[in-house]
């Protein structure tokens, strides 16, 4: 039984794919941005805010923590900011210049930070704030099945979403709000649910559709809060060079522009950060990379019947032995342009062998193709992009995103060797002074990132 016609990457729109009639949000900045009065006596507060002319967008939900600690009143701040889709490469190729700079007077990775296995949006940016890989914290793709629970997670649903008993790990905003500070999130990954008990002090449902550079406003406004109420740990997200790429390839105009718009909107939120006096350390990430699609879909039931099988995208879950060890023989056989192998015997370096979530046998592409159990039904469109992830980052450099950072507690002028994305998370404790729990990542790996005095004083 197919559940989501969506292939082994993204599905036929990926989960930052930009609908027809979306706009860009490349308008120019409002002077100023609104929050206007929070709903008395409600665990949850509805916030929104607007322009000058009272115009309503998409509301802020507050939630109704206890002010920041004092002792978490004196401690710096990290603001990530993630460019779905961003390349490694994509900033010396199409000449980002606030980003460079960044590199120039903090720390960068040039030949590109690792995302986890598979190379997707949601995956990775929950790996990102938890320090675990996927099959460790449970969203093993944009979306996928649960053979215990027998439900379907997927990006596009609300309720999947918004239901934190999806999701393992412990993010950084509940382990902020956890010890007594407060955090902010702006549409990332995870951050819908009440998960390990808390949610963040402030945050939104997603739509892609607000403006970009209303969104600075917004992470501007939070940090202009009294100190008891202002977060230390906030995070933003754009979409921009994932639609390019995704519509139109890696190497096309149109990502050129895409990348030159979302610098420029860093550029500009380095400056209002910098009118802030604020000890403020900005981290800029992506989840994933980009390659050119080559060819069309590759249906996996050409090969072989799914006949009373769940399948998502191309996640294959048997519900017995004999049903697995048919379908990987079929599949095995038909040297079509992938991979297979029984779960537990998938390459140790993917990190993709012991959660029910990822399938059995798990089905790998070798190039940048496109994958599916079967093709959607008869009537339905289909998307058939240009450029694609998820694939095995460990091959594929493309696959390989950003990261820059700067701020207080970055050394000027540190370049990274390749790293796991698995790693920023234990970078962000530190820099924050709060303690987390065993995770995959380390800090040891980026610990020639901090000053010694941020280094040192995260010790004590």
């Amino acid at each position: 039984m197919t559940r989501c016609h969506q292939p082994w990457s993204p599905s036929t729109r990926c989960p930052c794919a930009p609908d027809a009639h979306e706009r860009k949000g490349n308008h120019r900045a409002l002077s100023k941005s609104l929050i206007h009065r929070a709903l008395s006596g409600a665990l949850l507060g509805l916030f929104c805010f607007a322009s000058l002319t009272g115009q309503e967008i998409t509301p802020v939900i507050t939630v109704d923590h206890r002010p920041n600690a004092v002792e978490q009143q004196q401690k710096h701040y990290v603001v990530m900011v993630s460019l779905d889709g961003f390349r490694y490469d994509y900033a010396n190729k199409y000449g980002a210049k606030h980003l460079l700079a960044i590199a120039a007077k903090g720390a960068s990775a040039p030949e590109g930070m690792i995302p986890a296995f598979p190379s997707l949006t949601f995956p990775n940016h929950y790996t990102l704030v938890t320090g675990l890989y996927p099959e460790h914290h449970g969203i093993v793709a944009n979306s996928f099945y649960d053979p215990e629970r027998k439900e379907t997670f997927s990006y596009r649903d609300a309720k999947t979403v918004t239901d934190g008993s999806w999701y393992g790990g412990v993010p950084l905003w509940s382990l902020a709000e956890k010890q007594g500070m407060r955090s902010a999130c702006f549409l990332w990954p995870g951050s819908e649910a009440e998960i390990a008990g808390e949610r963040p002090s402030y945050y939104l449902h997603f739509d892609n559709k607000i403006d970009d550079n209303k969104r600075i406003d917004q992470v501007v406004s939070w940090l202009k809060l009294p100190p008891e109420q202002r977060p230390h740990f906030i995070t933003l997200y754009y979409s921009n060079v994932d639609h390019a790429g995704h519509e139109h390839g890696p190497n096309s105009p149109q990502v050129a522009e895409a990348v030159k718009h979302v610098d420029e909107l860093i550029g500009r939120f380095e400056k209002d950060l910098d009118g802030l006096h604020l000890p403020i350390d900005l981290i800029v990430v992506a989840d994933h990379g980009m390659e050119k699609v080559q060819g069309d879909w590759i249906t996996l039931d050409k090969y072989v019947s799914f006949d009373g099988v769940e399948t998502v995208g191309s996640l294959i879950y048997p519900q017995t032995e004999a049903d697995a060890v048919r379908i990987y023989k079929k599949l095995r056989a038909a040297d079509a342009g992938f991979l297979v192998y029984r779960r537990a015997q998938v390459p140790a370096e993917l990190h993709y062998n012991s959660n029910p979530r990822e399938g059995d046998p798990v089905v790998i592409p070798k190039g940048p193709t496109l994958i599916r159990a079967a093709a959607p039904p008869a009537g339905q469109s289909e998307f058939l992009p240009v450029g694609e992830h998820g694939y095995n980052p460990y091959e594929m450099a493309s696959m390989r995103a950003i990261f820059f950072a700067e701020g207080p507690d970055i050394r000027h002028g540190v370049t990274l060797k390749p790293f796991e994305n698995v790693n920023v998370f234990p970078l962000v404790l530190r820099i924050l002074g709060l303690e987390g729990p065993k995770v995959d990542g380390s800090v040891n790996v980026l610990s020639t990132v901090l000053t010694t005095s941020a280094a040192e004083e995260a010790q004590h």
